[in-house]
């Protein structure tokens, strides 16, 4: 299993419409694609109360090339995204990383 995790640091005041986005579109666009989620987080204590963290859980690297890229290029997504963002960008920075669990660790 590999787990990627993601930070998306939003632009000042957009972070309400950036989980609006998640919660009523892209889950189940996700879902669709076969893409799953392993937790979202928002933070209360840190350097900005303006990002989104989330982690999602994959077989392998090969699936989620395969699927992501699908996920990028529905054009159910296309037109979510073009439409929450009429009124102007909502993530200035999106950071990812990829990673593999230890043998001790609770999720294997």
């Amino acid at each position: 299993m590999v787990y990627e995790l993601r930070i998306y640091r939003c632009v000042p005041g957009r972070l309400p419409a950036l989980l609006s986005r998640f919660q009523n579109h892209t889950l189940r666009i996700w879902e669709k694609h076969g893409i799953r989620q392993a937790g979202f987080w928002t933070t209360l204590i840190g350097e900005s109360s303006q990002e989104l963290t989330y982690m999602l859980a994959w077989n392998s690297l090969a699936e989620r090339e395969k699927r992501w890229a699908a996920f990028l290029a529905d054009p159910e997504w296309l037109a979510i995204a073009a439409e929450t963002e009429r009124d102007g960008q909502l993530v200035a920075d999106i950071s990812s990383q990829l990673l593999a669990p230890t043998a001790f660790s609770a999720v294997n």
